[in-house]
């Protein structure tokens, strides 16, 4: 298995990823796709929508194969959470 290196910053990987989710790919994946995730190709602009990161992730990496993936939640500032939540008491 060949180890993909990352060709940028992890600022401008994160900068550029959120450029093209909210340019170029909010407006196709966000109606009836809450909560899926999107993977994107930061160089390309080629996306894949799942509910699986690593099927959205395995279908880009297909079409190709040196893609720069970033990753977001449909109608989430989160790909993922941690920790517990806390309970409001009424």
């Amino acid at each position: 298995m060949t180890v993909r290196q990352p060709r940028y910053s992890k600022e401008e990987f994160a900068q550029r990823g959120d450029e093209i989710y909210e340019t170029q790919v909010r407006s196709q994946v966000e109606e009836g796709n809450h909560g899926k995730i999107v993977a994107i190709d930061i160089e390309t602009g080629a996306f894949e929508v799942d509910a699986s990161e690593i099927a959205a992730c395995d279908r880009l990496e297909a079409r190709y194969p040196d893609a720069q993936i970033w990753i977001v939640r449909v109608g989430s500032r989160h790909v993922r959470r941690f920790g517990g939540r806390t309970r409001k008491i009424s």
